[in-house]
């Protein structure tokens, strides 16, 4: 198997190469999506046959070069190109700060307090409602009550959770 993969990839190797420049428009990076189409190839016939080799190559490189545009979109959107790395290190990490951790460890706590002080069904609804997504349709049928019920019950349910965060965060 290795060898006509081997055949089947050098014969359609500046074909493939073609495929994904159209997609990622770089001629190294086709280069390197090439190659890597071949490791992936090679790995997949290792575990048994490939039936359709040039069509599993084919899928297997444009696979390839769109994951590549994913990520080169997700990279885009934080990255600057041409940025001293000085200028990078002063950014700061988008995660949060020890103490941070523990306020909001806190404020969920509070919130926790203050929904378990109140009437089961209440605590009920926002289960559903905002942990578990439900609709409150759903809610109401679930809960054999009307949606108003279940609207009112969630007002005033998250207006005394906020109540009690408000008070932590004043206090």
């Amino acid at each position: 198997m290795a060898e006509s993969l081997s055949a089947a990839f050098l014969l359609h190797r500046r074909s493939l190469m073609w495929s994904v420049m159209r997609i990622v428009r770089d001629p190294q990076t086709a280069e390197d999506l090439a190659q890597e189409t071949y490791l992936r190839a090679a790995r997949a016939a290792e575990s048994g046959p490939i039936e359709h080799l040039e069509a599993f190559l084919y899928q297997t490189a444009r696979n390839l070069a769109l994951d590549h545009l994913r990520r080169q979109r997700t990279r885009g959107s934080v990255q600057l190109d041409g940025l001293p790395t000085a200028e990078i290190e002063k950014v700061p990490a988008n995660s949060p700060t020890p103490e941070g951790v523990v306020i909001e460890r806190e404020r969920l706590n509070r919130f926790w307090q203050a929904l378990s002080a109140l009437p089961e069904r209440a605590q009920t609804v926002v289960v559903l409602s905002r942990v578990e997504g439900w609709q409150n349709g759903q809610i109401a049928s679930h809960l054999g009550v009307s949606e108003r019920t279940v609207f009112n019950d969630l007002k005033l349910a998250m207006a005394h959770c906020r109540d009690a965060i408000r008070r932590l965060d004043e206090g």
